[in-house]
């Protein structure tokens, strides 16, 4: 059974700084695409940052230059260092990745999309 569990959000002031944390568990071969994805309420799921298996990033323009993307793949997690916070920042927080379980005795599975549960972000003005 694969897990990714979020950690790290919370409440804070505009301005201000959090850092979200994703880490994923159980029986995993490789993990290639982990990415952040943000909903508000009342709008659609976007992207906010993505990162490559060796670590190549990219950003939504929104937070390009205040939020860095980045990953431990010894501990096969991922990071979201977000600064300078805007009260339209608010939102859940998803971590996604693609990765391929491991088959005990037979190897590699197929690639997989998994989601975490998500974690609320809320930017007081």
């Amino acid at each position: 059974q694969v897990q990714l569990v979020e950690s790290g959000g919370g409440l804070v002031q505009a301005g201000g700084s959090l850092r979200l944390s994703c880490a994923a568990s159980g029986s995993i071969f490789s993990i290639g695409r982990m990415a952040w994805y943000r909903q508000a309420p009342g709008k659609t799921r976007e992207l906010v940052a993505a990162i490559t298996s060796n670590s190549s990033p990219n950003y939504a323009d929104s937070v390009k230059g205040r939020f860095t993307i980045s990953r431990d793949n010894a501990k096969n997690t991922v990071y979201l260092q977000m600064n300078s916070l805007k009260p339209e920042d608010t939102a859940v927080y998803y971590c996604n990745a693609f990765l391929r379980r491991a088959l005990e005795g037979i190897g590699p599975s197929q690639w997989y999309e998994y989601w975490g549960q998500g974690t609320q972000v809320t930017v007081s003005s």
